[in-house]
């Protein structure tokens, strides 16, 4: 037998809500499959199993709010007999001269009712519904097949209430003592705990992280002139961004300077031999949320974008997995688009770097004796120095600048 736990799902999760699960004991599981929702304070996120076997016990009811590593499930794993409840064998009984019975009155067993159909509802539209204390069983479904949305919960919440049923006029009863109101509960804030959670992260980082920092210029004319190009043999919806090669870039460093890729944990730094590069994405109701990119250094730029797009849709849709949550051995920001020029951002714990991208300016910029204007990109490394020091520090740094230079070989 093996046990379910609550998983932590970043170092700032403290607690989660079950919100569904999505198999019932005697169920089959393999390792990877996605077996429960839970909410966190910054997310709604789809939690794999990493054992195969048959679910034997869900301990934890939907809707129950528990610490990180709490038994949610029990496991039967794959190839191991469950026992079979003992048998109870029935005392002999002195046979007796039965009594004349009547002729027997065959009758059919009551139909048994069928098992109402799982709801189809996406995990945010589940997560709303408990703020707004909306009833998914009164809320009709516009998305596919008939799931529910986002949007069918808030509109729900804004309908007014039925009217009571009149009683019939035929059967006038006694009305019964009117129940004592329920206080009102007020709707969950999860800005406020959402920017909570990340402030107890950041401290955490800042407080037990001996944190330095590195800084340089990086010519971005080739990789731009690259990236022109190479989207000009590109069908609109599969041409690149200049975000996946800074990704790419970042994930193929690490090989150089291993000390990056990895975490701190128990005194001691581990290192990652796979490369999950958390992408810092902003939510569009507030807060910052870092999955990861699993294997960036293996993916061509093209599995890179396609991956991008989706996890970046999924943020704002707020439907993520457990294993994007939790595996990010680096991660990556850039604040370009925000018209930032210079990141220098807090590591986010038990990673040991972060690297930081501004905004593409041009400048003047001296290269063989001649000084022209060219687009130029500041990239920033923040390290934690009880895994790497300065030299290596810059030496990665080093790296991720060579590697743009180079854009066709990325």
């Amino acid at each position: 037998m093996a046990d379910f736990l609550m998983p932590s799902l970043g170092a700032d999760m403290e607690v989660g809500t079950v919100l569904q699960w999505l198999v019932k004991p005697g169920d089959a599981v393999k390792r990877g499959d996605i077996v429960a929702v839970v909410d966190t304070e910054k997310a709604t996120i789809e939690v794999e199993i990493f054992q195969t076997g048959v679910i034997q016990k869900i301990v934890v009811p939907e809707g129950e709010k528990v610490p990180v590593g709490t038994l949610l499930a029990v496991l039967a794993v794959d190839g191991e007999v469950v026992p079979a409840p003992p048998e109870v064998k029935p005392k002999p009984v002195t046979p007796t001269a039965p009594p004349p019975a009547p002729a027997p009155v065959i009758a059919k067993p009551p139909a048994r009712p069928a098992a109402p159909p799982r709801m189809h509802i996406s995990p945010l539209a589940m997560r709303v519904a408990m703020d707004l204390k909306v009833d998914l069983a009164t809320v009709k479904g516009t998305g596919p097949d008939g799931a529910i949305t986002k949007a069918d919960v808030e509109r729900a919440a804004k309908a007014p209430p039925m009217p009571p049923t009149p009683p019939a006029a035929a059967a006038v009863e006694a009305p019964a003592p009117a129940a004592p109101a329920k206080p009102a509960v007020a709707p969950i804030d999860h800005h406020a705990a959402m920017r909570k959670v990340i402030a107890a992260a950041m401290a955490r980082s800042k407080r037990e992280i001996p944190h330095y920092y590195l800084g340089t210029h990086i010519d971005m004319s080739k990789a731009m002139a690259w990236l022109q190009a190479e989207n000009l043999k590109r069908p609109v919806t599969e041409r690149l961004l200049y975000s996946v090669l800074l990704l790419k870039a970042v994930a193929l460093a690490v090989h150089e300077v291993p000390e990056m890729n990895g975490f701190w944990i128990d005194g001691a730094s581990k290192r990652s031999e796979a490369v999950h590069v958390g992408v810092a994405i902003s939510i569009r109701q507030g807060g910052l949320i870092a999955p990861a990119i699993h294997d960036v250094d293996k993916k061509s730029l093209g599995e890179i974008m396609v991956s991008l797009r989706d996890l970046v849709k999924r943020v704002r849709a707020g439907v993520l997995r457990s294993s994007e949550i939790a595996e990010a051995t680096i991660t990556v920001t850039s604040l370009g688009e925000q018209g930032v020029e210079t990141v220098f951002g807090v590591i986010y714990p038990p990673q040991v770097a972060l690297v930081g991208f501004g905004k593409i300016v041009e400048q003047a910029w001296a290269r063989d004796g001649m000084v022209g204007a060219r687009p130029i990109m500041m990239a920033s490394l923040s390290g934690d120095h009880r895994a790497s020091d300065g030299h290596r520090g810059g030496l990665f740094v080093a790296a991720i600048e060579r590697l743009l230079q180079e854009p066709e070989k990325l």
